[in-house]
């Protein structure tokens, strides 16, 4: 591990920063936070915490010493000076002369000696920070270390890479016990550069940044020497089915299973991310996976993310589905028994007191294929597989070393059910279509582009698909950070399926789909050429028919229902003159969405129509509303806005009308018109 300490970037920090009026001390430990941060070796999501003692003015001009320490919800990789409030030095170290003090005390107190009393709680380490005498603190979740430290023998292990450099302390929660015995053993050792927290990781300190950073580098290095040393062990290798199935196929069977049925046709599910290759591979095809994935988490702190242990699954054979889906069915129940047990015998310990999280995994280990992330939403499920993925490397570098050996179930039950650490979960209310993915065709035309925006805003992870990759790339990058934008020929069944592949490869599955693409083709019927007429069946029939069929195999495999909704037209109901060509298949769509509400509703698959008049889009261009408008006698005005409301009617306005069936959980068959108002398109 090398430094990335540069002298100038330095400078630019302390220079940037000194137009804001933030002194130096500040903006070097912005500087080295974000160096330790930006690597995932350090330090992961949210992990790991650093400070620096200097003085500051409060709002009426007093000066103070304070301690900036790093903000709960801050991320090191990008924090900012506002993530780390400063906090009044002497009251936090008058603290230590306590005998004990509560969490909930602690963080009032906190709080109450915040320079700015709407800055961010301090981190639950913060009188750690406190009562050791140094400028400049570093503490990180350093994987290398945690390799060294989590075994039998981790602390003997410890002393002999490190000496009389590093003082060891034992595991003990974060917060003030904590805080006291890492001063004490600091005391009995002054001379050392930092601390090794047991299992749980490491501090170092200077009186300058750039000193206590490379401190922490210098640290981390040892303890990657010392694995280095130990070699590269050859772990055995569990046997293998000869053909596996497909990524693809078994993700939406992982993602059903982990979803919890809360009754009345509600879900609990879970967003995936899929990771192989490289030491996951390794890992996950190591013959005595099960006893090594299932020790425990290799740091406390990513048990709230991860929990204490993976799913493991068997490898899936491709010629038999039905058995690999029938064990992840009992294997998931086995897991929430396990949970279950695991949470009744640590809550009578603790007294009664706490309230069972819900058990589904986190992370789901395969055989052959590879890791399973797993969480509320795709940045969830993203953080679980990065930590699970940390973890990985992690525990086969102890194994090399030694023997991987992780904290107590009841230590860790401590931690996966401390308030302090549970806050950092957030409370905040879900979105209505929070933990459900909705694939959208004809993703970058006015419609299904103000659908994905839609359904986005409520909550929902979004594919866009659309013939034009790169427009469905844009609308998916305005859509969100996550969101997944795939050239789709509609019309195509393997490119269909080619792109709901990859849909459940990136999100686990699919749990609504807005089938929408469409053109239109004029022509006086007895006139029309058969090729036209056939080709606008393609689109404008087949290929929803098509959509609809991948769709209900992928939901039909999950197991927790879905919604399938059509944008018919008003055309299926009320034709218009030379509209036939696009008319008549419309009308054909919109029997279709019925008959797959009557054939899957014992699924629980809802399917639900949108018929939709004059929409400025690709579809009804200018020219084609000046031709239509010419078609009635219309003024193009008049055309646009010739309903009973006089209004226009945009894609805004037929989104709204698809995140209602989204979210109408008992309405299946139905037709829902957004044209203003035209009694001859009533449906009778």
């Amino acid at each position: 591990m090398e430094s990335l300490w540069r002298d100038r970037d330095a400078a630019d920090y302390i220079a940037r920063y000194g137009e804001r009026g933030i002194g130096e001390d500040l903006a070097l430990r912005v500087y080295t936070t974000r160096l330790l941060g930006g690597d995932p070796r350090l330090v992961l999501h949210g992990g790991g915490n650093t400070s620096v003692k200097t003085r500051m003015k409060d709002l009426l001009g007093d000066e103070h010493e304070v301690l900036c320490v790093k903000g709960s919800g801050w991320d090191m990789a990008v924090i900012e000076p506002e993530g780390l409030p400063a906090v009044r030095l002497a009251p936090l170290q008058r603290l230590r002369d306590r005998d004990v003090l509560s969490d909930e005390d602690m963080v009032a107190f906190q709080r109450a000696n915040l320079l700015d009393p709407a800055a961010p709680n301090p981190s639950v380490e913060t009188l750690l920070h406190a009562f050791l005498p140094h400028k400049f603190i570093d503490h990180t979740h350093a994987l290398a270390v945690l390799s060294i430290s989590d075994q039998p023998d981790g602390e003997a292990i410890c002393r002999d890479v490190y000496g009389d450099e590093m003082a060891i302390v034992p595991f003990i929660m974060p917060g003030f016990d904590l805080a006291r015995a890492a001063a004490e053993v600091y005391e009995n050792n002054p001379d050392v550069a930092g601390l090794i927290l047991h299992k749980h990781g490491i501090f170092t300190f200077a009186d300058t940044a750039r000193e206590s950073y490379e401190r922490m580098i210098a640290m981390v290095s040892r303890a990657e020497a010392r694995i280095a040393a130990a070699g590269r062990r050859v772990f055995p290798v569990a046997s293998l089915p000869q053909r596996l199935a497909a990524t693809a196929d078994i993700a939406p069977v992982i993602r059903g299973a982990c979803a919890m049925d809360r009754g009345d046709g509600r879900w609990d599910r879970l967003i995936c991310d899929f990771r192989s290759g490289g030491r996951i591979t390794e890992f996950v095809n190591h013959a005595d996976l099960a006893d090594l994935a299932g020790r425990g988490v290799v740091t406390p702190d990513h048990i709230i993310r991860t929990k204490n242990w993976p799913l493991v699954l068997p490898a899936p054979a491709a010629e038999d589905p039905a058995a690999f889906r029938k064990t992840v069915r009992e294997r998931v129940a086995d897991y929430q028994a396990l949970y279950h047990d695991y949470f009744t015998r640590n809550n009578a310990r603790l007294g009664g007191v706490k309230t069972e999280l819900d058990p589904m995994p986190r992370v789901a280990l395969v055989p052959g294929i590879g890791l399973f992330g797993m969480g509320k939403s795709k940045r969830d499920a993203i953080i679980a597989a990065d930590l699970a993925e940390a973890a990985i490397s992690c525990i086969l570098d102890a194994e090399a070393v030694g023997r991987y050996e992780a904290l107590p179930p009841e230590k860790l039950f401590d931690m996966e059910y401390w308030s302090l650490e549970q806050a950092k979960l957030g409370k905040a209310a879900e979105k209505p279509l929070a933990r459900q993915v909705a694939a959208i065709t004809g993703g970058a035309g006015a419609i299904g582009r103000a659908t994905a925006l839609l359904f986005a805003a409520n909550g929902a992870e979004v594919a866009v698909l659309d013939l034009d990759g790169d427009a469905a790339a844009a609308v998916a990058a305005e859509t969100g950070a996550h969101a997944l934008g795939l050239a789709c020929d509609v019309t195509d069944p393997a490119a269909i399926q080619a792109a709901f592949s990859r849909i459940c490869e990136n999100f686990g599955g699919i749990d609504i789909v807005v089938s929408n693409a469409g053109a239109a083709w004029q022509g006086r019927i007895g006139e029309l050429d058969d090729g036209v007429l056939r080709k606008s069946f393609e689109l404008n029939f087949f290929a929803h028919q098509n959509v609809s069929k991948a769709a209900v195999a992928v939901m039909r495999a999950q197991g927790t229902g879905g919604v399938l909704l059509y944008n018919t037209s008003k055309q299926a109901i009320n034709p218009g003159p030379d509209f036939g060509a696009y008319g008549l298949p419309k009308a054909a769509t919109l029997f279709l969405s019925r008959q797959y509400a009557l054939e899957y509703g014992r699924d629980g698959i809802r399917a639900n129509a949108v018929n939709a008049d004059r929409i400025r889009s690709g579809l009804l261009s200018d020219e084609m509303i000046a031709a239509r408008a010419r078609a009635r006698g219309l003024s193009e005005e008049d055309y646009m806005a010739g309903n009973l409301l006089g209004l226009e009617v945009t894609a805004e306005d037929v989104a709204q009308a698809f995140l209602h069936h989204a979210l109408a959980r008992k309405t299946t068959g139905d037709v829902t018109t957004v044209d203003g108002g035209n009694i001859a398109a009533c449906l009778r």
